[in-house]
């Protein structure tokens, strides 16, 4: 499935990385321009975060997913897919998200896989769905769960992967990404803290989301939660409501998460049945503002309160 790329050989175009670091590719200016140091390409914007404040100004960062496109179902340009197969390091999420890359050759000894360190813990679902929206077309939420990051334990040994990722790539600049992993363990722990507290509130409590992508964050906080389908955009038709109010005879949900800001029609549909909304959003993509610490301070804020409502 993935391939070593064949080595550019020339010795007049060999490039270095900055002092301190490793360019690990070997390249010709003919392709590329002169790097004053290692380029690092990331998948989605959890991994952006993490490898930008440990890398700090050892590398580069590179993160190419379109604001307005879910990471998770993007297809990388031929242009941009040149990137990562010439960057010193791929920063990936693993668990099945870079659907792209099952198919792309990229060089095996530069990507790092950041779940592999939970690998048996992964959830793999039962129920294949597909559905289609946006530019990503259509897609399916079947097979392995890959929205990892939103157990925050799990996103401390993601962002443990990348610490060492980095240290190997910037031997000299160790002990400075040490440091910065320090501070953001500190910050993810906290989040982790904050989560587990605030889901006391909901302690067996039935939940429905609004679409399949909660299962880690479900398992980690105890959370018992049901999932239909839907778009926060689109507002649910008769159909729609016809199958929540089938999950709700056996699931008995008087709040429904949603992974981004709902539709206020659908807020009010929901509000007729008895069913309250909150967002907890997985924040995959880069947020309109703040950065993912911000992103889910929020998130737990609101899922907080919503926990506290009868």
């Amino acid at each position: 499935m993935k391939h070593s790329l064949p080595l550019l050989v020339g010795s007049i175009g060999l490039l270095v990385g900055t002092i301190g670091c490793e360019d690990t590719g070997l390249r010709t200016t003919e392709t590329l321009p002169q790097r004053t140091k290692p380029e690092v390409w990331v998948t989605n914007y959890p991994l952006n975060y993490f490898t930008t404040r440990l890398a700090g100004d050892l590398a580069t960062v590179i993160y190419k997913a379109p604001s307005d496109e879910d990471p998770a179902f993007w297809k990388p340009s031929d242009e941009d897919l040149t990137g990562f197969q010439q960057s010193d390091l791929i920063i990936s999420n693993g668990a099945t998200y870079e659907k792209w890359a099952a198919t792309a050759s990229l060089p095996e000894d530069k990507v790092i896989d950041t779940s592999a360190g939970f690998s048996t813990q992964l959830i793999e679902t039962k129920d294949v769905t597909s559905h289609s929206h946006g530019k990503e077309g259509a897609h399916s939420h079947g097979g392995t769960a890959f929205t990892t990051w939103i157990d925050f334990k799990q996103a401390i040994e993601q962002a443990n992967a990348v610490r060492g990722a980095l240290a190997k790539l910037c031997p000299q600049g160790a002990t400075a990404i040490d440091e910065r992993f320090a501070a953001l363990k500190g910050d993810l722990a906290s989040l982790d803290a904050a989560m587990e507290k605030a889901a006391k509130a909901a302690s067996g409590r039935p939940l429905v989301a609004s679409h399949p992508i909660y299962q880690y964050w479900a398992r980690r906080y105890g959370l018992n939660v049901a999932t239909v389908l839907w778009e926060p955009e689109t507002v649910p038709d008769d159909a729609a409501m016809e199958t929540l109010q089938k999950i709700l005879k056996d699931h008995p949900a008087t709040l429904m998460i949603w992974e981004d800001t709902p539709d206020p029609a659908s807020v009010a549909k929901l509000k007729a049945i008895g069913v309250s909304s909150a967002v907890f959003a997985p924040t995959a993509n880069t947020p309109d503002s703040g950065d993912f610490l911000s992103a889910m301070q929020t998130n737990i804020q609101q899922v907080e309160q919503a926990f506290a409502k009868p």
